[in-house]
């Protein structure tokens, strides 16, 4: 009786694993698609907020169909001019300067023409330990920092990261693609490079 009844426990841990198992399984095929799927939605009832015309999704069109549009004006010769002035002037308004300055540093370092992610490193932070980065300045002479630069470690998981300052003796390149090696940092490493 008492063998039988250890034989039903063990069976029952066993499927009760099983299940938890396929329950993380089944984690792992929807969380992606269920997260993917939040992210744009968000974005997109956002931007259809924005421009509220009572149908869904139009008001999201109209946005991306008028930065898009934004975005060809801005490079013609004849609106560079005027897009530039306004620059100067938004970025030399006390407390505008520094919103404007930046989101629009942010902004380039990302998608402008002076992308900044774009050479990855290593760093040794101590005996035998690195940590990948992005160095977004070379020279802090103008800080009075002669031999540092500035290395960016965004965070697993987050749109974040931290600036460090660090000598240029402890910094190694990071061979590989940015946009590989700034997956594989935001995955807390779980991506493969390729």
């Amino acid at each position: 009786m008492g063998a039988t009844k250890d034989k039903i426990k063990i069976n029952l841990r066993q499927r009760l694993a099983k299940l938890v198992n396929y329950f993380l399984r089944g984690l792992l095929i929807v969380l992606p698609f269920a997260v993917t799927f939040s992210i744009v939605r968000s974005i997109v009832v956002t931007l259809d907020d924005y421009v509220n015309v009572g149908i869904p999704a139009v008001g999201f069109l109209i946005v991306v169909v008028s930065i898009t549009f934004l975005g060809f004006i801005g490079s013609s010769l004849i609106t560079k001019p005027l897009f530039s002035l306004m620059d100067d002037v938004l970025s030399k308004i006390p407390f505008v300067k520094i919103i404007y300055t930046s989101v629009k540093d942010f902004m380039e370092a990302f998608v402008g023409d002076k992308k900044k992610f774009n050479a990855p490193v290593l760093v040794e932070m101590s005996q035998g330990i690195f940590k990948p980065g992005f160095i977004t300045q070379t020279d802090l002479t103008a800080l009075n920092l002669p031999g540092m630069c500035a290395v960016y470690f965004p965070h697993s998981y987050a749109f974040s990261g931290n600036l460090f300052l660090v000598n240029n003796d402890k910094v190694k390149p990071f061979d590989g693609n940015s946009a590989d090696v700034m997956k594989f940092i935001v995955s807390g490493g779980v991506t493969h490079l390729e």
